[in-house]
């Protein structure tokens, strides 16, 4: 079974990722990794925490030459801003964001506690993970991409860098949508005979996961419900060479949580920065009298490296799905029984 864990704080020594479940015989290229967590550093609206990392994984335990070998995969992102240890307490929660619902649960007196690992920082060990999920579904021909549709209603990249501008000078944030596009999916992934086996069930776990998510979408998503099903669904052919297909993609590449050969299309919605350097009401955990919440350096618009962020989870749920169907020891048995598998359903 394909897994991972992270561990790490936004300010402390280091981000941490272990994956294990990744078959032997994968070659990693760092490089690929590397440039990946660079994607995630850019886009309109990034802060200057951006300026100050240069987020590089290093892997430190599964390969040998650069090979995987079966075992668990090991990845590390320092951090160069180490300062957890001086900064100052947070006793104003931020409206938004999970300082106060950090402080109930856990009984902490001072909210930096809980944002140094609710922190969106996290998702860097993340996107390291997901690279390695992208190259090995690269070996299948499937590929991950992502786009951002809209920032602040803003369609148009010139008018998306003009509201994030507008929100800078505000002291404000601003969300937005992004879609997610995997291709060449083959029909077949994921099950339809338990709730927790459907792969739109997987993917939508995923991507809710990223900070500042709201909400998402299976292609045309809450259009259904304005539409008659004779409207909606996507009609069946055959041909000869190219076997099954559809006529259109309402479903989004997945009909009762199993793929059904045609791309998959994901889109979401992510919140503004709960992080307002005009501050929004609050209350002083200490006294509780009125207060402003507390500002802690962040973004005006994250909408890119979100959408980066997606385009990992989604590649390791789409891999789980891929080694859960074909095997996961070894990558030339797994390729093997990929190619056995499309010969029979062409």
């Amino acid at each position: 079974m394909l897994r991972f864990l992270t561990a790490g704080e936004s300010h402390g020594k280091s981000l941490t990722a272990i994956l294990e479940g990744m078959p032997a015989g994968l070659r990693i290229d760092k490089k690929y990794i590397n440039n990946e967590l660079k994607r995630r550093q850019q886009g309109i609206g990034r802060g200057k925490r951006m300026s100050i990392e240069q987020d590089e994984a290093d892997i430190i335990a599964g390969l040998k030459n650069n090979i995987s070998l079966g075992s668990p995969i090991a990845l590390l992102v320092k951090n160069k801003d180490t300062s957890i240890e001086s900064l100052p307490p947070v006793f104003c929660p931020r409206p938004g964001h999970a300082d106060l619902a950090g402080l109930l649960k856990y009984g902490f007196k001072d909210g930096r506690n809980v944002l140094e690992r609710a922190s969106a920082r996290e998702t860097a060990a993340r996107v390291a993970v997901g690279a390695v999920c992208k190259i090995l579904l690269s070996e299948f021909k499937i590929s991950v991409s992502s786009k951002v549709i809209s920032i602040a209603s803003a369609e148009v990249i010139e008018e998306m860098e003009e509201k994030v501008r507008e929100a800078q000078v505000a002291k404000d944030t601003v969300g937005g949508i992004f879609k997610v596009v995997v291709d060449n999916v083959p029909a077949g992934l994921g099950s339809y005979v338990q709730y927790d086996r459907r792969l739109d069930a997987s993917l939508a776990q995923a991507v809710i996961s990223i900070p500042g998510v709201k909400g998402l979408e299976f292609g045309l998503g809450f259009g259904y419900a304005s539409s008659f099903g004779s409207e909606v669904h996507d009609p069946i052919i055959y041909s000869k060479s190219k076997g099954y297909g559809r006529t259109s993609n309402n479903a989004g590449g997945i009909e009762g949580g199993v793929t059904n050969g045609q791309e998959i299309v994901i889109q979401a919605v992510m919140k503004p920065i709960a992080t307002l350097l005009n501050p929004l009401a609050s209350v002083d955990i200490r006294n509780k009298k009125v207060a402003r919440g507390s500002v802690e350096r962040s973004d005006i618009c994250a909408v890119e490296s979100a959408a980066v962020v997606a385009e990992a989870v989604v590649a390791f749920a789409l891999a789980q799905a891929l080694l859960e169907k074909f095997g996961s020891d070894s990558l030339l048995d797994i390729k093997e029984s990929f190619k056995r598998y499309l010969k029979r359903i062409s």
